[in-house]
């Protein structure tokens, strides 16, 4: 484990392996970096990898209040470690946290697997304030559930992911993701117009179908993009299905198609 300081003085945990390409992985929901390491082994013999401790995860301190821009000057700090330039892999509200961040920071790529960004013309349900109120009143466990229900989960899987060690100690930072995602009930068309950057949008032909959906919207904003459907795959993908899909679209000089 490695440390790099944020603007506001944060520190931020974050492990380094492999050679090549320059790339840093954004985790979603309840992610930690250990996360995202099995993806990270698996793209190490071509990509110089960090995963990272988003600020109140892990090893990574934080500090309140809290903004988006912080966690924006987090990856800031991370590329640094890089000499200023690396491309960037979001999965979930890391997608949405990489696009906001791809807007104002230069990044060499842009993979944004699956953010959740509802249906422009629904409104948004009262589950995530719950969440909050959850989270606020120290039932963390209950938060998680409640959580994973909203993404779709079943619920034994729901129970079942609330129940892994460490994940409820994550629930307080469910409010940061709310907040990277600002409950989405639209998409941001303006932030995701300003990644000018060659752009891969993935997603898995069994996933959840409003996440398909926001999947082919974006990718229609996207100034510089191309769109991968990963067959008979869900919102978690294998990692040695995704590590390919990655590797070849920050290796390449130009996207086609």
């Amino acid at each position: 484990m490695e440390k790099v300081t944020s603007a506001d003085g944060t520190t931020i945990a974050y492990d380094r392996l492999g050679s090549g390409h320059p790339l840093i992985l954004v985790g979603g929901a309840l992610c930690d970096r250990h996360a995202l390491r099995p993806l990270a082994d698996q793209l190490a013999s071509h990509c110089d990898v960090v995963t990272y401790d988003r600020r109140g995860r892990g090893d990574s301190g934080d500090s309140t209040p809290y903004d988006v821009q912080r966690e924006v000057e987090d990856l800031a700090a991370l590329l640094t470690v890089f000499g200023g330039t690396a491309a960037v892999y979001g999965h979930s509200s890391g997608a949405g946290l990489a696009a906001i961040a791809a807007s104002q920071l230069p990044f060499t790529k842009v993979v944004l697997h699956e953010p959740p960004y509802g249906p422009d013309d629904v409104d948004p349900t009262d589950d995530g304030e719950r969440v909050l109120e959850l989270i606020h009143e120290g039932r963390n466990r209950e938060a998680v559930e409640l959580f994973m229900l909203m993404t779709g989960a079943p619920q034994p899987d729901a129970l079942e992911v609330a129940a892994l060690p460490g994940v409820a100690e994550l629930a307080p930072t469910l409010a940061y993701d709310f907040a990277v995602m600002a409950h989405e009930a639209n998409t941001p068309v303006e932030t995701l117009r300003a990644v000018t950057q060659q752009t891969l949008v993935v997603a898995g032909t069994a996933t959840a179908p409003f996440m398909l959906d926001a999947a082919h919207r974006i990718v229609s904003i996207l100034p510089n993009a191309t769109f991968t459907e990963l067959p008979d795959h869900h919102h978690v993908v294998p990692p040695q299905v995704l590590a390919p899909v990655i590797q070849a679209m920050i290796s390449m000089d130009t996207l086609s198609g």
